[in-house]
């Protein structure tokens, strides 16, 4: 292939800087490279072409010489070995990933090799407010696989153990070399495990784990909320090849109550009361958590008065201490009367002043003012 020169080879001016002969060579090497185009020469000389040009351009003083005398000032075949120097490359990595990711799956990934960990599991745990307020010790069942009980886990049949992979000497891994690239991907021979088993487990055919449905104890909190999430360690899926186990994640779920409507820490209730109670006052009966506590509605008390309860709400689970229970007072009124007692309040419709409803006569005087 005739040798181009350098800079029309990246496709950058003369006067490029740095970081445009860096993205220039990434561009190049992404779209030539020979694991891309494996059955395709004329990449590979591309490949190297590019990388021969971005080794002296990246090299200030090998970059002068050839400013000044072409080929001759770094030696007739070019830069010594043809290939950048990665440590002037900059985040290696980011290219390394960029080439490979789509091959074989590094972007970003970790190495499967020997003892692989087991998947995380979730599982929606509903819980009764009272809980909330005590805690509770809950059992529930799941279907998950645990380590073989009768080969411990190593999928090979009683009496034999797995063999040591030959092809990638127990490691897991195998190493490709291509040009200055060093890299290593799962064995293909044993899955990325590091052994064979020759003599499969009957019970567990060979995978080192059962499925089945399994009890487990999940402990909760007082004070947990809505949507937290409990880790139990060690009860997700077992590991693969003698690898540790995966963990539990129990997400609550908090059923709704019939009288309290919970707001972190704090408790909210409706009570309804009859208007003579409300107007003579009285004392009363409320629902608590912890059972009926007694309530003194003072004479006069409006629709919607709230009165609070201290320390009778939730803790959290930072804090034993409790929230409040907030009271919300509302006036049922009644909706059928009798004859006897409809008399009774016409009669005190009649006897009562506007000095015994100073809302009402609040409003119907700026009402007048509004419209007079």
């Amino acid at each position: 292939m005739h040798k181009r020169d350098y800079y029309d080879v990246l496709g950058v001016p003369r006067s490029a800087d740095e970081a445009q002969l860096k993205q220039a060579y990434r561009q190049l090497a992404l779209q030539h490279h020979p694991d891309r185009s494996p059955d395709d020469p004329e990449a590979e000389e591309r490949f190297k072409e590019a990388s021969e040009a971005y080794a002296v351009l990246s090299d200030p003083e090998k970059r002068r010489a050839y400013d000044r005398f072409g080929f001759e000032g770094v030696g007739a075949g070019g830069a010594p070995g043809g290939f950048p120097d990665f440590g002037d490359l900059g985040n290696f990595n980011d290219l390394f990933n960029d080439l490979f990711g789509d091959l074989f799956g590094s972007r970003g990934g970790r190495r499967r090799g020997r003892g692989q960990r087991g998947a995380d599991l979730r599982y929606s745990l509903e819980i009764d407010l009272g809980d909330v307020l005590t805690g509770v010790e809950s059992q529930i069942k799941i279907p998950k696989t645990r380590s073989c009980n009768t080969c411990s886990g190593t999928g090979a049949r009683a009496g034999t153990q797995p063999e040591r992979c030959g092809r990638c000497r127990g490691t897991g891994q195998v190493v490709l070399q291509q040009g200055f690239f060093r890299i290593s991907r799962p064995c293909d021979a044993c899955g990325g495990v590091g052994e064979i088993v020759r003599e499969r487990c009957r019970d567990c055919r060979g995978s080192g784990r059962t499925e089945g449905m399994y009890a487990i104890q999940v402990r909760v909190p007082a004070g947990v909320e809505e949507g937290m999430r409990l880790r139990v360690a060690g009860e997700g899926e077992a590991g693969i090849a003698g690898g540790p186990p995966g963990d539990l994640y129990v997400v609550i779920a908090v059923k709704p109550h019939d009288l309290f409507e919970r707001d972190g820490a704090d408790l909210h209730c409706r009570v309804p009361i009859a208007f003579t109670q409300a107007a003579l006052g009285a004392e009363i009966e409320v629902p608590t958590l912890d059972g009926k506590m007694k309530l003194r509605v003072p004479e006069g008390t409006q629709s919607g008065k709230m009165m609070r309860l201290r320390g009778k709400g939730l803790p959290t689970v930072r804090s034993a201490a409790r929230g409040d229970q907030l009271v919300h007072i509302f006036v049922e009124v009644p909706t059928r009367l009798s004859s006897s007692q409809r008399e009774l309040l016409e009669r005190f419709a009649e006897e009562m002043g506007s000095e015994t409803s100073p809302v009402t006569r609040s409003f119907v005087e700026k009402l007048r003012d509004l419209f007079d």
